[in-house]
């Protein structure tokens, strides 16, 4: 056979074992059935720590076991977290601005509100100033607050990054723990954010109803990012011309230059905030769900691929059209229900996984990444064990699946096998659309790449301006994070059952690979790998 003919042979045969088919036809009915038992009204929208979570994370223990899905938790399938609930006591408390002694009190609600994903301060009364987007991103000489003195003032940011960041990178910098730290490096006492207008997911209206639902943190130092932040909170943008009007400065010169995605002006606003925070708070106990699959290699069954998902949402709420029971059936009983599908579909496979699978459903999602925080930090398996995490959250088979968009696509060669997956099946492969919605650093994905693992999260994509551009952007606007994420709205079954497929298919490629997957040489996050313990 000529030289060429054999090597040629010898590409297709590699591609075609790198490639493995899933452990079942799925087509979606299944995971629907999945769906309807943990977004059912009697869930009560599965809030963190509440008897609603518990009955679905016991339905989910349920069918792990017969699965034959073995637990990996530390009591049982269980992993214990522990949480503070913290929420905003409006009668309570104020804001106001205060120029030359006298002050203007703002409507909470209207003008502003507080985040109590920080420990605020009772009371606080500082100088605000305008810092543009609030960055400082050494690896591209970036930076907002050089030249500017923010010791003992609130520094007002505008959510967004310019252009010339890329969007994985620019979403890492705006996490809380990076922003705090040179904001507080910087001696700024806490900050104020506004959304950008084009940008928002859900409109203020229904962010403003929300403000009141308790936020969460973990127990332990260890995992305060936000330590010594005495005042936090979101600013309404459409009011936001109300803290500009004594800066010289319009609150539309910001809007234009965010447009074109430039580095901002930056300034003193000429005015202070008056705060007044009171904030209850009690302990609260939830868990994560882990289960695994060992695998069938006797050196590699010692390494695990991850899949994970939130099993978490809003709970009760604030009511929109009479309605205040927030479901979470996209968000994220969807992904909760694939890795359910693929476990139970795994169990009668013919051909076992070389590396071992662990299903993790996370708590506390809905709380600013908690339970996949608490996991990758203290995992129930050797951490340097976990060789990549695919992670669901709201994949959204909404209309037919034609294409995936990736979070994280470039940033490890995880990205390649899902690259290889889809093509085998007419899947069009997408980067992130809109990287100025953060959406990279907004699932659970995240955690584990901050741990140095490769990580990658995706949903049913679409052509920007097209009909399911539309469709994904309505959901978006109407049923993100309201009651109307329920079972009554329209879902493309065979869709799901085609994530479903593309899933399974990364997963066990991921797991019959004698290499580890691993980061790009380019990637920022590669140090993340270099610089943890054991990798």
């Amino acid at each position: 056979m000529p030289k060429f003919l054999l090597l040629l042979l010898t590409a297709t045969l590699l591609t075609a074992q790198d490639i493995h088919n899933p452990p079942k036809d799925f087509d979606g009915k299944s995971w629907w059935d999945h769906v309807k038992v943990l977004a059912d009204d009697n869930m009560n929208g599965r809030e963190t720590g509440s008897p609603g979570l518990q009955k679905a994370e016991a339905y989910v223990v349920d069918q792990l076991k017969q699965a034959g899905v073995e637990p990996a938790g530390e009591k049982g399938y269980y992993q214990p977290v522990k949480l503070t609930s913290r929420a905003i006591d409006e009668k309570n408390s104020s804001m106001a601005l205060v120029k030359d002694g006298k002050a203007e009190p703002l409507t909470l609600g209207e003008d502003a509100f507080f985040s109590t994903r920080v420990n605020l301060a009772p009371q606080v009364e500082a100088p605000l100033i305008f810092v543009g987007y609030g960055l400082k991103i050494p690896e591209q000489n970036y930076d907002d607050l050089a030249g500017l003195d923010l010791k003992g003032k609130i520094a007002v940011v505008f959510l967004g990054i310019p252009s010339n960041i890329p969007g994985p990178l620019g979403s890492h910098y705006q996490t809380a723990a990076e922003r705090w730290k040179v904001l507080k490096e910087a001696g700024a006492i806490g900050a104020l954010s506004i959304p950008n207008p084009t940008a928002m997911d859900i409109p203020w209206s229904r962010m403003s109803l929300s403000r009141a639902h308790a936020s969460m943190e973990l127990v332990g130092a260890e995992f305060n990012d936000t330590a010594g932040e005495e005042i936090a909170g979101v600013m309404n943008p459409e009011h936001a011309d109300e803290f500009f009007a004594n800066s010289g400065h319009k609150f539309q010169e910001v809007l234009d230059a965010a447009k074109e995605r430039n580095q901002l002006p930056r300034f003193p606003l000429n005015i202070s905030l008056r705060a007044r925070a009171k904030t209850i708070t009690h302990d609260v106990q939830s868990a994560n769900v882990i289960g695994k699959l060992t695998g069938s290699d006797a050196n590699l069954k010692n390494e695990y691929v991850v899949l994970s998902a939130h099993i978490d949402h809003l709970g009760i709420g604030e009511p929109i059209n009479g309605d205040k029971l927030y479901n979470g059936a996209m968000d994220n009983a969807s992904g909760d229900a694939v890795l359910l599908d693929v476990a139970s579909a795994l169990k009668s496979a013919q051909e076992k996984p070389k590396r071992s699978l662990l299903f993790v459903f996370v708590t506390g999602e809905e709380k600013g990444l908690l339970g996949s925080k608490y996991f990758t930090a203290r995992p129930t398996v050797p951490k340097n064990s976990i060789v990549a995490d695919i992670n669901i959250d709201m994949f959204l088979p909404l209309y037919p699946m034609k294409s995936v968009m990736v979070y994280g696509l470039n940033e490890s060669d995880l990205g390649d096998d899902l690259r290889r997956v889809a093509e085998k099946d007419g899947i069009e492969v997408q980067d992130d659309p809109e990287p100025q919605r953060n959406s990279f650093i907004r699932s659970d994905q995240y955690n584990f790449i901050r741990h140095g693992i490769p990580a990658i999260t995706m949903k049913v994509g679409y052509k920007p301006g097209s009909a399911d551009d539309k469709t994904f952007h309505d959901w978006l606007h109407q049923r993100y994070h309201a009651p109307s994420d329920d079972l009554s709205q329209p879902v493309d079954q065979s869709a799901a059952g085609k994530y479903e497929q593309a899933i399974s298919q990364l997963m066990l490629t991921i797991a019959d690979d004698s290499k580890r997957p691993e980061w790009k040489q380019q990637s920022f996050f590669r140090r993340y790998a270099q610089a943890s313990p054991g990798q």
